[in-house]
């Protein structure tokens, strides 16, 4: 039975079918009946494209910036390393799967850090004096690239892939998402959740948290993380730990400023996967809560 496990998982996430042919939904359109500020007038959200970006403001988190303008916040790209004076007139600073120029291509250990060590001081030193990082790293490579920039801020990221072991025996019938619910516990009581009974996510990451912060989203005994050498390659011999307690989505208020992390990307946007085109993300038919939840998490980063 394990060993199905493994085998649908690997036909499940690989590159041919999964997380290669994700594509932007230019279609997906976000409702906002109260935006936060007028059109253009908000906080100003920049989107990282400086570190070879899996997820970038033109492309795959395109619907993410739509939300937020919609919101009324003013989005932009940021094309420059990390630094004092790039980071000067930042509110919001988003950062969606990162990854060193080695991993542009291939996806095998080791997976080094996508910043260098004076970007990672720079970064830490504005949160600390009053600005917002959203940090956002899903399953390998991206935990490796963003490894020691979590840790920073005390997070430690497992650079591996989030399993349910209870699903997946059948390749044909397995969704690719993981809910977390209130009902279940798995959803955390915050000013973020408000109103939210629900949060998809859809394949990720999971990570320690550190004392100060808070867990939203956070795994029981059913999860697994699989740690491979080469992302999408699972065997029975695949190293693994358990994820109960572990979390894909945490808070913590830092100096004057606060970062928000989360081990899962697409729950944030809107995309179009495989061949058959399946809503992935915002647009998906299970994930009607997720577009509130992304705008309480922007919200609480700014500090409203």
């Amino acid at each position: 039975m394990q060993k199905q496990l493994y085998i649908a998982l690997s036909i499940l996430l690989s590159p041919s079918l999964g997380f290669a042919q994700q594509v932007q939904d230019t279609h997906y359109e976000p409702t906002i009946t109260k935006p936060a500020y007028p059109l253009g007038k908000g906080s100003l959200v920049k989107i990282d494209e400086a570190h070879h970006n899996f997820h970038t403001l033109s492309n795959r988190y395109l619907a993410f910036a739509k939300v937020l303008r919609k919101d009324g916040y003013e989005v932009a790209a940021n094309k420059e390393a990390f630094s004092e004076e790039s980071l000067k007139k930042t509110n919001i600073l988003v950062i969606a799967n990162a990854v060193h120029a080695s991993d542009t291509t291939e996806w095998i250990l080791p997976n080094p850090s996508a910043f260098t060590k004076k970007e990672i001081q720079a970064v830490k030193k504005w949160v600390e004096n009053g600005g917002s990082l959203l940090l956002i790293a899903d399953h390998q490579p991206f935990p490796g690239a963003a490894g020691e920039l979590g840790k920073a801020f005390g997070f430690t990221f497992y650079n591996g892939f989030a399993t349910d072991t209870t699903t997946g025996k059948d390749p044909n019938k397995k969704k690719e998402l993981d809910t977390f619910t209130k009902k279940a516990g798995t959803l955390k009581v915050h000013s973020i959740t408000n109103n939210i009974e629900q949060v998809v996510t859809f394949t990720g990451q999971a990570f320690k948290i550190p004392a100060k912060a808070k867990s939203l989203l956070t795994f029981d005994e059913k999860y697994i993380v699989l740690l491979p050498d080469t992302a999408w390659k699972f065997s029975a011999k695949t190293p693994k730990i358990p994820a109960k307690g572990l979390s894909q989505g945490a808070v913590l208020p830092f100096g004057k400023g606060r970062v928000a992390v989360f081990g899962e990307a697409a729950q944030f946007t809107a995309q179009l996967k495989g061949k058959t085109k399946q809503p992935f993300g915002l647009n998906a038919p299970e994930a009607t809560q997720n577009l509130t939840f992304l705008l309480n998490t922007i919200h609480w980063l700014d500090k409203k």
